[in-house]
């Protein structure tokens, strides 16, 4: 089966690049264009970016009361959004990557899951910040649009369905058993009718309930470290915000840093919610028209837009690649 499903990866990410092919000549010719020690500069910020993201889900396997290598992590944390990258999930379907490393190490599939909401959570709160931020500055402007609010409330609405799940868990293990069962209960009568039988086993998502909700109250004895995974996940958007302020400076582009703020934040919003993997073709088609709505020449934006899609999404495509090997050949795989 794990073979298997290593093949299954692995086409996805070929089909991924045979798909995006015209988009990475672009981007190649793109990168010619760039000034050099710039371009740099925003390549290390994006490793900087690697590494603290890895600092993010340390924090957080702290605060469930289970420890990990900083290897290990960073190794699955980048072939965590390797995997999201090529099966869009909302950054759920890399979760699937930490539940592996632990059912391998025998360690608790529930805690590693409460890993995965809380990440998701600090994560989309973080943004949800910098995103208010962006929408003052295109207010101002009198740039925004519905889809750009649509955007915003299909996000808050993730993050409460995440916090309903971790409230439930820390408040009552048998509220929070009666949801999942009451969820996997309606998965199985929507399928039943296509695979004739039940996908999920009600029984282990009752389990699933305990260890998660044991796994939250190991939270009860560190709330002062609850604050720190938000700081990190809110530190990894300045880092990326860092990264396209370079990216306008290495294609001699003017800017304000308003026009970053509000440009980065839409562009992040529309990659979380996109049908397609890492958001191409949706990005690549609403960053450069909000640019553009922020004074900055369609020319450029399209120029600026693929340059900093090549920095943080092909870049930490290539390491997840490269890390979601390495954990296969670790688990003998």
């Amino acid at each position: 089966m794990r073979k298997i499903i290593q093949v299954i990866v692995i086409i996805l990410a070929i089909l991924y690049v045979v798909v995006s092919f015209t988009q990475i000549q672009s981007i190649i010719e793109t990168l010619r264009k760039g000034n050099l020690p710039f371009l740099l500069i925003a390549i290390l910020f994006e490793f900087l970016c690697l590494f603290n993201s890895t600092v993010v889900y340390g924090s957080i396997y702290q605060l469930v009361g289970m420890t990990e290598t900083r290897r290990r992590l960073f190794l699955m944390s980048t072939a965590a959004t390797f995997v999201s990258m090529i099966a869009p999930s909302g950054g759920v379907g890399g979760m699937a990557v930490f539940i592996d490393s632990a059912r391998q190490r025998n360690l608790s599939s529930g805690r590693v899951l409460v890993v995965g909401i809380l990440y998701l959570l600090y994560e989309y709160a973080s943004l949800l910040c910098v995103v208010m931020f962006g929408f003052v500055v295109l207010i101002r402007r009198n740039n925004i649009s519905a889809g750009e609010v649509s955007a915003a409330l299909f996000m808050l609405a993730i993050a409460v369905a995440d916090a309903i799940v971790l409230y439930l868990g820390y408040k009552s293990q048998h509220r929070l058993g009666r949801l999942l069962v009451g969820v996997s209960n309606f998965i199985n009568r929507l399928l039943r009718r296509f695979i004739h039988r039940d996908l999920i086993n009600v029984d282990h998502a009752y389990n699933l309930s305990v260890e998660i909700a044991d796994g939250i109250k190991t939270i009860r004895s560190n709330p002062k470290k609850i604050v720190w995974p938000f700081l990190f996940a809110l530190n990894n958007k300045a880092i990326l915000i860092c990264i396209l302020a370079f990216t306008f400076m290495a294609l001699n582009v003017p800017f304000s840093v308003g026009t970053i703020i509000g440009g980065f934040s839409i562009g992040q919003l529309f990659y979380y919610i996109s049908p397609t993997p890492g958001g191409v073709g949706v990005v690549e088609g609403i960053f450069p028209l909000a640019l553009t709505t922020l004074r900055v020449t369609f020319g450029k934006a399209m120029l600026i837009t693929l340059t900093y899609r090549a920095i943080t999404l092909w870049l930490p495509l290539l390491v997840g690649f490269i890390s979601f090997r390495v954990l296969q050949k670790d688990y003998g795989g």
